[in-house]
């Protein structure tokens, strides 16, 4: 390993990342739940606290009608410098099941892992402590360089409702549009390959979401009585879900593929260079016994690079103890489909609702239920001068060369495409979390030496970027 002065300030400067994280990981910020609202808005505060102690000059917590999120920004004193957006989140999951937690989670425990010393809690990874590195990158930055501010001039813009759809977070950014100006957007939400595999994603799919109620009699029927004469909901909502996917794997709304864009060569050449251990991933993150999906694609090119229908969940009748003889009167499914780009998620309700007319069968009636917005799919410019500076960063972070760091995909969605949209900035991933970091699970986990890895990559990229000049 070599030196820098930006990795001995963060080495030296570990114990405050860890104990800032854990002060953060302690505060239970879950916007689903409206009983945490007041932990939400004591996590922006935290944050806007160590935002200001970290010497940023301008901090705010900017209210929505759901939950606050927090500004920052540190002018450079070059008037010509670059402005970078850092965009993340401080709200988190619900922790359910909570009994299947080896530790509270929002008791931040220290575990010696196989990589490594682990931080065990929610928001540890996702997002608390991929978004943490940046107060420590940030003042390593100063310190490496001898600034008093920073070479680019940093915003940062942290959000509490991602983790519940960002439903006020478009509004946000239209209502605030004339302080989020920037150059690039850097997107702290994400994560890398493996702990010894540098790299960074470039992509993120879409979302769309819809629910899908079917109904047949009036009322629950005698199943004795009844059964074999009259349409069951149940089994009608079984048969129409059963053919979302054809014996190929491909979703089977028609359009849903007419505007997704063709994977490049190039594209796929970049995505089978990143290692992955099938058996491995089964028998680890993905708890599996067999992979799945559409013909003709890896699993890495599923996950993170082609469009999906899920269901996500199925009910309807009587499902108490025992048993209650009924042919129900309803059948119901919430599905959401992952998208790619070009599609759009405005354009899957009508699709949907096609598809599910043409698929019922008489007698039984149905409504679908898609709710406005839902997330477009984004994507960074593999070819532009900022990702030329990631790139160096990250390989400056790891030791090895900008072409060495490499490019993947991340399967899941967040407002990344909304802040495009809106501040017109091209986009780049700086992540520090891991497949393996359990999120959104039980016993969530971050492996601490990526954080600082993560907060050296973040303090070579404000020189990098600021050495380029982008305006």
């Amino acid at each position: 390993m070599t030196s820098s002065p930006e990795r001995e300030f963060v080495l030296d400067h570990l114990d405050d990342l860890h104990a800032d994280l854990e002060a953060w990981v302690r505060i239970p910020s879950i916007s689903a739940d409206p009983a945490h609202a007041g932990d939400v808005a004591d996590s922006a505060a935290w944050l806007a606290e160590a935002l200001r102690r970290t010497g940023f000059p301008t901090v705010e917590i900017w209210p929505t009608p759901g939950a606050p999120a927090v500004y920052a920004e540190w002018p450079s004193a070059d008037a010509d410098a670059p402005v970078a957006l850092v965009y993340g989140h401080h709200d988190v999951q619900p922790v359910d099941p909570p009994e299947l937690w080896e530790h509270p989670p929002f008791e931040p425990t220290r575990v010696d892992g196989p990589d490594g010393p682990e931080l065990h809690g929610r928001g540890a990874s996702d997002d608390k402590g991929v978004l943490i590195v940046h107060l420590l990158g940030l003042r390593a930055h100063l310190a490496a360089t001898g600034r008093d501010t920073p070479a680019v001039t940093v915003k940062l813009l942290i959000e509490g409702e991602e983790e519940s759809g960002s439903p006020h977070f478009p509004a946000l950014l239209q209502q605030r549009r004339d302080r989020l100006g920037c150059d690039v957007v850097v997107v702290s939400d994400t994560g890398m390959a493996a702990p010894d595999v540098p790299s960074a994603v470039t992509a993120m799919r879409g979302l769309a979401d819809a629910e899908i109620t079917l109904r047949g009699p009036a009322v629950d029927l005698h199943s004795g009585s009844f059964g074999g004469a009259v349409p069951n909901p149940l089994h009608a909502m079984a048969e129409l879900l059963a053919t979302l996917h054809d014996d190929r794997g491909r979703v089977t709304l028609p359009g849903f593929y007419d505007k997704v864009r063709p994977l490049s060569d190039r594209e796929r050449e970049l995505m089978s260079r990143v290692p992955f251990d099938e058996r491995a991933w089964l028998a680890g993150p993905a708890a599996s016994r067999a992979t799945y999906g559409e013909e003709g694609f890896s699993t890495l090119e599923r996950t993170g690079a082609r469009p999906t229908a899920e269901v996500n969940g199925m009910w309807g009748g009587y499902t108490g103890p025992g048993h209650k003889t009924i042919i129900p009167a309803e059948a119901h499914a919430k599905v959401t489909f992952r998208l790619v780009s070009d599609q759009r998620p405005e354009d899957v309700g009508p699709q949907l609702r096609a598809w599910v007319a043409a698929n019922v069968p008489a007698g039984i009636e149905a409504e679908v239920h898609t709710p406005p917005g839902g997330v477009s799919p984004c994507s960074s410019d593999l070819d532009s001068p900022a990702m030329e500076a990631l790139l160096r960063a990250i390989g400056q972070a790891f030791d090895t060369a900008p072409e060495d760091v490499l490019l993947t995909r991340e399967g899941g969605s967040g407002p990344e495409a909304d802040l495009v949209e809106a501040l017109g900035a091209p986009l780049l991933f700086l992540g520090a979390g891991l497949p393996t970091d359990r999120i959104h699970s039980p016993n969530e986990r971050v492996l601490l030496p990526m954080l600082s890895r993560g907060a050296e990559a973040a303090a070579h990229l404000w020189r990098e970027l600021g050495a380029m000049r982008l305006r």
